[in-house]
């Protein structure tokens, strides 16, 4: 009660943090590694990055775990603040998407002469929708109802249902990558093969991206929700991970439908 008395409101003020500036190194070490090992270069540097990445997601996360599990900082309106920041970044996530969406359609739909006039390129053997990619679509549709089934668990109080959904959210999200890691070993064209190549990594590639980075936000929420950390009134962490990949899933049907199957069978004059 001494400590609500003098804090005399319900806000966070956070405390100063190294976390912020390591992290944006580790940005600029994937970026310049990434770059680098692509003109055949050393792969140390992206290495670097990724570990200064993980450390600094690592350690940034303990913080503010701490800050609601021990400290108590997160009140109802902080947790309401954290609910708009994470809308306020999926929706720039969204418009992330739409440009590599953009360019795909301005190229699909508006094919230039020195690519023959006609979508997909002449010679580019697109893959089978109904096959890898629609495997992949269900991987990610019932990951979707089983990180659902999670967070209605942790809701209800029940956290040995919530581990459950969580582990299977997990597994399912690792077998999507791991899919589409060998589709991309089979793809019939390269990336810097023309401009049907660049926009169809950019695009899932992107998205493949973004859900090994909601894979390692749900591996956090499942040891938290090991440990118990969740509660039916205070459970941020686990809400938010469930919107981020909710988005995920929104994200490869539209891909899956445009892409895939659209891409694959229209034909552009």
């Amino acid at each position: 009660m001494a400590d609500t008395h003098a804090k005399g409101h319900d806000y966070h003020l956070v405390d100063p943090s190294p976390w912020p500036a390591l992290g944006a190194l580790g940005a600029l070490l994937i970026a310049a590694g990434l770059i680098w090992f692509m003109h055949d270069g050393p792969p140390w540097v992206l290495g670097i990055g990724v570990l200064v990445m993980l450390y600094t997601m690592f350690v940034w996360w303990r913080d503010v775990i701490s800050e609601a599990m021990e400290q108590g900082h997160h009140t109802e309106v902080v947790q309401l603040g954290l609910r708009y920041g994470m809308v306020l970044f999926i929706a720039s996530e969204v418009m992330f998407f739409v440009a590599w969406f953009w360019a795909y359609f301005n190229a699909a739909l508006y094919p230039t002469e020195q690519i023959g006039a006609v979508w997909p390129p002449e010679g580019i053997v697109t893959f089978d929708p109904w096959h890898l990619p629609a495997l992949n679509t269900l991987l990610l549709l019932t990951s979707s109802t089983t990180v659902t089934w999670a967070h209605h668990s942790v809701l209800h109080g029940d956290n040995k249902s919530a581990v459950r959904g969580l582990l299977l959210t997990v597994i399912l999200g690792l077998a999507f990558t791991a899919v589409q890691a060998y589709e991309y070993s089979q793809a019939p064209f390269e990336f810097g093969g023309g401009i049907y190549g660049s926009t169809f990594f950019m695009a899932t590639g992107f998205h493949g991206a973004h859900v090994m980075i909601g894979t390692i936000f749900l591996i956090v929420c499942l040891f938290r929700a090991i440990k118990g950390h969740f509660k039916p009134d205070h459970h941020f962490g686990l809400e938010a991970a469930a919107w981020y990949w909710h988005f995920v899933d929104v994200v490869w049907i539209f891909l899956f439908s445009c892409i895939y199957i659209w891409g694959a069978s229209a034909v552009t004059h």
